[in-house]
């Protein structure tokens, strides 16, 4: 059997066909198909603005950059995240805090939210971000209403839900939309539930927001609308733009979107049919089972005694050609950060519990069929490794 990758990409002939079509246009920067694809998403998210960058740390960055985030400013955001956003407000100079997540789950909750504003005394906070570990949008009504508390922006890092529908009082709407933030960011890593190969997308509902980021993607560069030739720089930008050919892939996979969905809801369900609860040592985190997930990921918790137990249980399934992950290591545990008396003890018992196997499109029963069987044969064969006791 070849290895199991966590996650991994499809392509088909209708996505090589496009792309192929896309590299005979005369533009394959900036052609037709980017504002085609931004439109096409603008449509799906049901929001008023959506504007394509280069990946998901772009969007997010760019984001950032529209809500005007300077040096001194207070962002709040989850302790387990990729370390995309946190090297950008860091960069920034804008004070960061660190809210502690559910153990289970790996994301901020309301509660943690509160927790982390009440512990630092925090008055005036710019921007709140969320992020939805996995796909699995949590909570969102409940961080709108705190964000307007404060007074604050409400930025989602949803780079793990492309496609995920939330429910609020009798209707769902998708991640994204922004009916209860102010921005969403998004990723196209060819592991995300669609891709571009690589790219990102911000969208919006407002104007100023939009208008903003799509200047910074473009080097801030404002075009003379009668001289084509000309062009002016208002603000530093970057050069976040995705190109023709990635949005053409992007523009077929979108077509698919639904498909690949209900093929990553089919296969979380099957895991955690077999693998729920089993000798009380391994489950699946708790969602709201109103929502609609993305599937990005399948999480599962397991009582290891230790870190150690679980390097072990990685390397049992390598070898057994099987490749599991880790979202994320809790960034308070990176060098790079500063407060070190900052201890968030729910952070800590998700990174030592919780992994991530294997799901994508194109995974084959058997395959399935064969992460189940080690990991469950592993519990038996290994049950010293395990604790009941958290």
């Amino acid at each position: 059997m070849k290895h199991i990758p966590y996650g991994r990409q499809f392509i088909n002939k209708s996505d090589i066909d496009l792309v192929s079509s896309s590299l005979r246009e005369d533009l394959i920067t900036t052609g037709k198909n980017v504002e085609k694809f931004e439109n096409k998403n603008s449509k799906f998210l049901k929001a008023k603005f959506a504007l394509s960058c280069s990946n998901g740390t772009a969007a997010l960055h760019l984001a950032f950059c529209a809500i005007r985030l300077k040096k001194n400013d207070t962002v709040i955001m989850p302790s387990v995240n990729f370390i995309s956003a946190y090297n950008i407000v860091s960069n920034i100079g804008a004070n960061i805090y660190l809210a502690d997540v559910d153990s289970k789950t790996g994301q901020m909750t309301p509660e943690t939210l509160l927790g982390c504003i009440n512990k630092f005394k925090l008055k005036k906070i710019k921007a709140i971000l969320t992020m939805y570990m996995g796909g699995y949008p949590e909570n969102i009504p409940e961080f709108n209403r705190i964000k307007k508390r404060y007074k604050s922006i409400l930025i989602e890092d949803a780079c793990h839900a492309f496609g995920a529908k939330y429910y609020v009082k009798n209707k769902f709407y998708k991640v994204g939309s922004c009916n209860h933030s102010d921005i969403a960011t998004f990723s196209f890593h060819p592991l995300k539930p669609i891709t571009t190969g690589e790219g990102g997308l911000l969208s919006t509902n407002n104007k100023k927001f939009y208008s903003i980021a799509k200047i910074f993607r473009s080097h801030g560069i404002i075009k003379n609308k009668t001289k084509h030739w000309d062009y002016d720089v208002k603000n530093f930008g970057y050069n976040y733009g995705l190109s023709d050919i990635n949005c053409a892939l992007g523009i077929s996979q979108l077509k698919k979107i639904n498909l690949f969905l209900n093929k990553r809801k089919k296969i979380y369900i099957h895991y955690k049919a077999q693998l729920d609860g089993f000798k009380n040592i391994l489950s699946f985190p708790k969602y709201n089972k109103l929502n609609s997930p993305a599937y990005h990921l399948v999480i599962i918790n397991i009582k290891f005694k230790d870190l150690n137990s679980k390097d072990k249980f990685i390397h049992h399934l390598l070898k057994k050609k099987i490749i599991v992950q880790f979202h994320y290591k809790p960034i308070n545990h990176f060098s790079v950060y500063k407060e070190k008396n900052n201890k968030l003890p729910y952070a800590m018992s998700y990174y030592r519990s919780s992994l991530s196997i294997p799901i994508y499109h194109s995974i084959s029963e058997k395959e399935v069929k064969h992460t189940v069987q080690t990991i469950k044969n592993y519990i038996i064969k290994n049950y010293n490794l395990f604790s009941n006791n958290h």
